[in-house]
């Protein structure tokens, strides 16, 4: 692991198939928590299984007892957009929850999130979730080595922009992983491309847009970990953690290493050899 840019953390090829193998862990458990959402099922409940998933696979929760956080898995529904705290909440028929993720696997750091629909939901927030799904994906596809953090910014804005009225998210973005969970650089979801800490081989950055249907102003709750939109909109969140190697991004927290959604936007896929 080297130090490149602005005290960056570089890791080599092993590392990052260290990342991998947490990435997958990440991954694998929130395709549970996916087909486990339903109405009558609580937050609390889908937290209990997240970290039964995790410690299973021979991880650790990255979430729990970070600064305090009590839980393995963030839930955030309907206006909550992220930081939500599993407990006895129940799911309802038109809810929606964003589940974020994360996972230590022998000190390396994957992190990832969804947002699933309850059953039936309104076709505005089918198409926010989808929206922001996919400017997550064409941030990750904007990435090129010698490009900058920014550039990923401005793929992302530009997508939501183009789909609608919608509010991104400013005062909480991505950022970079590996050794920790939390690394510079931050990478924000609006901005002007070709600003920022260069993109090399080796760095891993957690991609995360959060929109609204309404504005980009939230609040947090007297939990003091729970953001929720000031107007009271619902919003999304999507996540994934990727690298760079020489051959393309490999998307880390994506079980297929994000082949198929890179391939479908033209972007070479690089995953290293096992």
């Amino acid at each position: 692991m080297g130090l490149l840019d602005r005290g960056l953390e570089i890791k080599d090829p092993d590392q990052v198939r260290m990342m991998r193998r947490a990435g997958l862990v990440v991954g694998e458990t929130l395709e549970l928590l996916r087909a486990e959402v339903r109405a009558g099922i609580s937050t609390g409940e889908l937290d209990a299984i997240a970290e039964d998933s995790i410690r299973s696979r021979g991880a650790t929760p990255s979430f729990k007892g970070y600064h305090g956080f009590p839980a393995s898995i963030c839930a955030s529904v309907n206006d909550e957009v992220v930081h939500g705290i599993p407990g006895g909440r129940v799911l309802a028929e038109g809810d929606v929850v964003s589940i974020d993720c994360g996972a230590i696997v022998e000190g390396w750091h994957g992190d990832a999130a969804t947002t699933v629909a309850v059953g039936e939901v309104p076709d505005e927030v089918t198409h926010l979730s989808e929206v922001t799904r996919q400017a997550m994906w064409r941030g990750i596809a904007a990435a090129r080595r010698g490009g900058r953090v920014t550039d990923i910014s401005h793929a992302i804005e530009s997508h939501v922009r183009a789909s609608g009225e919608f509010g991104i998210l400013e005062d909480y973005v991505g950022h970079g992983i590996g050794s920790a969970m939390h690394l510079p650089p931050n990478v924000p979801n609006y901005g002007r491309p070709g600003r920022g800490p260069r993109l090399v081989e080796g760095l891993a950055l957690a991609v995360e847009p959060m929109v609204t249907l309404g504005g980009k102003e939230t609040v947090v709750l007297e939990d003091d970990w729970t953001v929720v939109t000031s107007d009271g909109s619902w919003a999304a969140h999507h996540e994934h953690t990727f690298t760079l190697t020489a051959h393309g991004a490999w998307v880390l927290t994506a079980l297929d290493g994000g082949e198929a959604e890179l391939t479908a936007l033209g972007v070479p896929f690089g995953p290293l050899a096992d």
